[in-house]
């Protein structure tokens, strides 16, 4: 599967970063880019079980592509899922369920940062997200 533009970019632009400090200032900006959700999409419905941090995903359908959005109580998050985001722009049902997460955010050079629940909630997020397209 070949990358979306903006996860293009996020790898060039993480590729650059100097250290981990430097990452995570990114990381909070690309959180803070992220489409906000409303009240009435921040429910129990739309909240993904299996993250310590509140997080919200809503999917929506375009033809044989899924659109995604989300949302956190936590800027690391936030950033996180920004990331995850761009990586599954347009994907098609089979390229979500054949993700490899670990490899994604290690490409960003950010897997050694990635805490065990991290890692977790975030798989947790992909496994929600193959839920909602299956």
């Amino acid at each position: 599967m070949s990358l979306p533009p903006a996860a293009e970019q996020a790898l060039a632009v993480f590729a650059a970063a100097k250290g981990w400090e430097q990452r995570a200032r990114l990381l909070m900006q690309w959180g803070e880019q992220l489409a906000p959700l409303s009240d009435s999409e921040r429910c129990e419905a739309n909240r993904v079980s299996g993250c310590e941090s509140v997080v919200w995903l809503v999917a929506q359908r375009q033809g044989e592509r899924w659109q995604f959005r989300a949302a956190s109580d936590a800027r690391l998050i936030r950033g996180l899922l920004a990331l995850l985001l761009v990586r599954v722009e347009d994907a098609s049902t089979q390229e979500l369920q054949t993700l490899d997460l670990a490899d994604w955010f290690h490409q960003l050079g950010l897997g050694r940062q990635l805490s065990p629940s991290r890692s977790n909630g975030l798989n947790a997020v992909l496994k929600r997200m193959a839920q909602l397209v299956a």
